[in-house]
């Protein structure tokens, strides 16, 4: 008897049970009640089978495997009534992978009487049911592009654009570094330039955005009418985005024009170019001022490059006397020089080269002694006496050189990416003469990496197996190629160990560094 007091009948079935808010059984409870009402049993997913990826409500297709967690969230969204109750578990019931169906098991619990929980499990079947993307639409439609970004730059070498195509590899190395490709769907290399096209027209213009903050650009839009619905009012448009960079690449010499050099804090108009970054850095080799040249500026009184790389003059420097003037990394100084393939001319000019040259150095620069230029800015500056004035000297120095230490055999344990680009039908059938050129082009680009340090903070540069190379300067290819005597230069540029990655899978890599302490963790 004592077991059986407090106990009651169940109210609906007569039922001995243990006294509760609701006066009924688990089993009339059950019957009674359910809690899985308002939550449907069945529903449909949609299936993309050209990119194997899965709607997600309203508009977005999100990759996902079968009996994954992608999946799974995808499908426990697409249920109404999940919220008024308490999810304690959902896991997936195997199903053949072609029977277009997933199953979905789950386990709620709900409050149905005051302070009686009761939990109950069922099953979901959802349909698989297929339908295209607009992505794949698109691409069947041949449609496969909505906005395209057309950069091109007009110059006879592609130095500032040896970012971007194999000619043109500086840029090409930035937008690496910053990934800022990766949303493309085609590139395709394309005179004096590249076009980057894309699906959505806000990845154009990231792409736009990108490259008006790293080169100074002219930007010009269009837009082309696809389609329209006149009951909706809703209309398809293919966007164009055409940048053209500037044509001054970096050691270019141009003349300013004369308003453009007062403005630029009284500038001699014969500038040097020091850096082309979302402005060019200028700098007047006999006085050392530097001045940055906006955008804006350019484009609104654009001047072209009277000399650029390949216009350079291999000079000896036969001695050199600083004057004591510095200007952040330059130094003026009064060197006494002549041409390398000509040593009876001596010739005394000033340059802002006067911390790097020592006597019995090489430099290049450019030779203007009998020079001719059929350029606007710079007949004004001769009808106004500009040589007379000495404003116009007999040789500007650009840089130093090693022509020594190019000779000799060398090998670079460095390598760059690059981009796939498709090339155009009419660059296909390349004649030797050009490929040399883009050959040259590029191993020059490489020699700018390996003596400037800037640049190198701007790309990313990989290990790689050490290869042999012979380095030669066009002065000896043409003389034959004869091995010289003389002892390579002391200072020749190298990259180090440490400012190299290592490459590892694609989109992934880790400094020297890094792979130092990993090493040392697992010794220890």
């Amino acid at each position: 008897m004592a077991a059986i007091i407090g106990n009651r009948l169940c109210a609906s079935c007569g039922t001995l049970i243990s006294p509760n808010p609701a006066n009924m059984c688990i089993n009339c409870i059950r019957s009674d009640v359910d809690i899985t009402d308002g939550i449907p049993k069945q529903a449909t997913i949609h299936y993309c089978k050209g990119c194997d990826r899965y709607l997600q409500p309203p508009n977005v297709w999100v990759v996902a495997e079968l009996e994954s967690k992608e999946l799974l969230t995808l499908c426990l969204k697409k249920l109404r009534g999940l919220s008024k109750v308490r999810l304690i578990d959902a896991g997936f019931i195997w199903t053949e992978p072609h029977s277009r169906r997933v199953k979905v098991k789950l386990t709620i619990q709900k409050e149905v009487f005051a302070n009686t929980i009761l939990q109950q499990v069922f099953v979901v079947e959802y349909m698989v049911s297929t339908q295209q993307c607009e992505e794949c639409a698109r691409v069947a439609a041949q449609l496969t592009w909505k906005a395209v970004v057309q950069v091109r730059q007009k110059v006879p070498h592609k130095r500032t654009f040896l970012w971007l195509v194999f000619k043109s590899k500086r840029l090409e190395q930035v937008i690496l570094k910053h990934n800022a490709h990766q949303n493309t769907t085609n590139i395709k290399e394309a005179k004096d330039g590249i076009d980057f096209y894309y699906t959505s027209r806000g990845h154009a213009i990231r792409m736009v955005e990108f490259l008006q903050g790293i080169v100074p650009t002219k930007l010009k839009t269009s837009e082309q009418l696809i389609s329209t619905d006149v009951h909706s009012g809703s209309a398809n448009y293919k966007f164009s985005y055409s940048l053209e960079l500037v044509p001054i690449c970096k050691d270019d010499l141009f003349v300013l024009p004369h308003k453009v050099a007062k403005s630029l804090s009284d500038i001699s108009p014969l500038v040097l170019c020091n850096r082309v970054s979302n402005s060019l850095t200028l700098v007047d080799p006999n006085t050392l001022k530097i001045s940055d040249m906006r955008n804006n500026v350019y484009w609104d009184q654009p001047c072209l490059p009277l000399l650029s790389i390949t216009d350079l003059v291999e000079f000896y420097v036969i001695d050199i006397q600083p004057e004591n003037v510095r200007n952040k990394q330059f130094a003026l100084a009064t060197a006494e020089i002549t041409r390398s393939k000509d040593l009876s001319t001596t010739i005394l000019v000033r340059t802002h080269l006067g911390n790097i040259l020592r006597p019995g150095d090489h430099a290049l620069g450019y030779d203007l002694r009998n020079a001719n230029f059929n350029d606007d800015n710079w007949d004004k500056l001769m009808s106004k006496g500009g040589n007379q004035k000495g404003n116009i000297p007999d040789v500007i120095l650009v840089r130093k050189s090693f022509p020594n230490a190019r000779k000799k055999t060398k090998s670079r344990n460095w390598k760059l990416k690059t981009i796939t680009v498709e090339e155009e039908v009419e660059a296909i059938g390349k004649s030797k003469a050009e490929k040399a050129k883009a050959e040259q082009d590029y191993e020059l680009f490489l020699r700018d990496i390996e003596e400037d340090a800037e640049l190198r903070g701007m790309i990313n540069l990989y290990k790689q197996p050490v290869i042999k190379i012979q380095d030669t300067t066009m002065e000896e290819q043409e003389a034959g190629g004869e091995d010289s005597e003389e002892e390579p230069e002391d200072d020749f540029p190298e990259i180090n160990e440490d400012e190299l990655l290592e490459e590892l899978m694609e989109g992934m890599a880790i400094t020297g560094e890094e792979l130092a302490i990993e090493d040392e963790d697992e010794m220890q």
